[in-house]
């Protein structure tokens, strides 16, 4: 992964949701383990299930319950834990350290910033409105909102066509190798949100990034800005 910042203030900042703007983990660690007291099993702690997060229920099941999505008892407990974590969706949910600062100063700078997840509208608005942020952002695009989700770039195309920013001028942010791979064929300025969900098993310097966030703060370096 190349480490030059641009020269620039981009057009506008696009992130991803669970393990890039918001630290979700804790809230759907305390669905899955309901889900998991409720068919009699001890609960998992945050550390285990931490990784799976940005893969969303499949990963979280797999984890949790050893299910693939065509296992037939998949059907019965996705809705389930769905359910539990509608019903906390933001009690622990944090904005990572520093993540506050960046928002701010790109407000400050007018520089639109939005969110581009495979996270369903239905859980995506109210823990974004939850967390006063959805009228805060300039595009809020969710894993239903079009036919097609991330790795495909239409997602991050159709956000910056929304907020009318060139996506050669633009930054996409996320943890997961199909935001990266999504905002590459979309011509974005890639970064891996390494204070996200990486698991052992990620190799992001194989991803072809365009740079690696350690902390929400090193993107200063990027947008051509003081930490200041």
């Amino acid at each position: 992964m190349s480490a030059s910042p641009t020269n620039s203030m981009p057009d506008c900042v696009l992130f991803d949701l669970d393990g890039t703007l918001l630290d979700t983990a804790p809230d759907l660690t305390l669905a899955l383990n309901r889900l998991r007291r409720e068919r009699d099993l001890s609960a998992l702690p945050v550390a285990t299930i931490r990784s799976t997060v940005s893969h969303g229920s499949p990963g979280m099941l797999k984890v949790g319950f050893g299910l693939s999505p065509d296992d037939p008892l998949y059907a019965e407990l996705n809705p389930r834990f769905l359910e539990f974590y509608r019903e906390a969706i933001a009690v622990e949910t944090r904005l990572f350290p520093g993540m506050s600062e960046v928002l701010e100063y790109l407000e400050r700078n007018a520089i639109r910033w939005g969110v581009v997840t495979n996270k369903p509208h239905e859980l995506t608005e109210p823990l974004l409105k939850a967390l006063a942020l959805w009228s805060r952002a300039a595009c809020v695009v969710s894993g239903d909102t079009l036919p097609t989700r991330k790795p495909d770039p239409e997602p991050l195309l159709y956000a910056c066509a929304q907020i009318g920013a060139d996506p050669g001028r633009s930054l996409y942010i996320g943890d997961a190798e199909r935001d990266i791979l999504a905002g590459r064929q979309a011509g974005m300025t890639t970064l891996v949100a390494g204070f996200g969900y990486l698991s052992t098993e990620d190799r992001p310097e194989t991803w072809n990034a365009d740079g690696f966030l350690h902390q929400p703060l090193d993107l200063f370096a990027w947008l051509d800005a003081p930490l200041a």
